[in-house]
């Protein structure tokens, strides 16, 4: 999210990370896919597995994409939020910005994964993208961040994670029986058909109670921001995000002895793994760059992290790499089955290209 255009000093560490996590979403997996496929050696076959969810159990590389895109949303908000109190920004005034955009990300939701651009009832799904998961998990952690103390925080994360974990244990799925971690028997999914009806995505993911844990990943990036923010020596501040980390990961694969990593459903063990993961990427990226002060590097990941939303939902709606296409077509005749992986690196060219354009003339997508 661009909320952080707002503060005074740019932490750059987190725009780089947003724009790692959006490389991710927009290229990376369908180069290594690619790459794979024209490859097709044992080596290249792994890295395509890590850039695809697993059928249920477990996690690769590919499934810290949406939890990190949560947590650095949740990371700017004591920057943004803190700004406008300070500025005595009414209450009124901020829960309509809130308001606005949680409408706007659930329509560019439906638009990029919604299905809303077919105009076709029966194609289309209330709940089922990224972007309404932000919208979630945005909402909630504004509201628990302007009216509770800091403290209280921390109880609203841990009570996410017990109450959904309770949720997804406790409660009978009506013709199927006790809920359990299983695809289609467990009460998530279930509450899912039962309020969306015809319009539920129909896959495995769930999303509604899910929003449980939404809030909790978006929290666990407060959590960090406020770190970030302390008046902490900043090497400090990258020691005890690591530690952060390492601690969150360790606490949810214990856990997900007992109750299982399963990204589909966003499991509570989940959360505390992939916040965990998230924490250590935020401590290295802030080592190196707001620490050490090495910055060049990361200028193409803030090209695309400024502008994330605009790049996220342009490369769903847009083909660029069927773009590239038309430019490159003469060397597929010359590279044969590397062809895959030429127009998926020209099409995000093309896309970086636009990004770039937008950065060096200021356009920034607020929403």
């Amino acid at each position: 999210m661009n909320e952080n255009l707002v503060m005074p000093n740019r932490i750059l560490s987190i725009d780089a990370l947003r724009g790692f996590d959006m490389l991710l979403i927009i290229f990376a997996d369908r180069f290594f896919i690619r790459l794979n496929q024209g490859a097709g050696t044992s080596f290249t076959e792994s890295l395509a597995m890590q850039f695809d969810h697993p059928e249920w159990f477990g996690s690769t590389f590919y499934d810290i994409i949406m939890p990190l895109f949560l947590f650095v949303v949740g990371a700017v908000i004591p920057f943004s939020l803190s700004k406008r109190i300070q500025e005595n920004t009414s209450k009124t005034s901020i829960y309509g910005k809130l308001i606005k955009r949680f409408v706007i990300l659930f329509i560019l939701g439906w638009i990029v994964q919604g299905n809303l651009l077919d105009l076709d009832a029966s194609q289309f799904h209330v709940f089922s993208n990224t972007l309404q998961a932000i919208a979630v998990g945005y909402f909630f952690s504004c509201v628990a961040y302007i009216n509770l103390d800091k403290k209280w925080l921390y109880f609203i994360f841990a009570a996410c994670l017990i109450a959904y974990a309770l949720i997804l244990t406790i409660p009978n799925v009506p013709g199927v029986g006790k809920s359990v971690l299983l695809p289609d028997r467990n009460y998530a999914l279930y509450f899912d058909q039962l309020v969306f009806g015809k319009f539920d995505d129909g896959l495995q993911y769930t999303w509604f109670l899910t929003g449980l844990g939404f809030t909790a990943t978006t929290l666990s990036g407060v959590f960090a921001g406020e770190l970030i923010k302390s008046k902490l020596p900043r090497e400090k501040v990258a020691l005890y995000l690591f530690i952060a980390g390492i601690a969150a990961l360790g606490l949810g694969l214990i856990w997900g002895i007992w109750h299982p990593i399963v990204k589909k459903i966003w499991t509570s063990s989940f959360v505390l793994a992939s916040s965990g993961v998230c924490y250590i990427l935020l401590a290295l990226f802030y080592w190196i760059i707001d620490v050490k002060g090495k910055v060049k590097w990361a200028f193409p990941f803030k090209v695309i992290g400024m502008n994330a939303i605009a790049a996220y939902v342009l490369s769903h709606v847009f083909n660029f790499s069927r773009i590239a296409d038309f430019l490159l077509f003469g060397l597929e005749q010359y590279v044969g089955a590397y062809y895959g992986m030429i127009t998926a690196t020209g099409g995000f060219a093309l896309l970086y290209l636009l990004l770039w354009y937008m950065y060096k003339n200021k356009t920034f997508i607020k929403v």
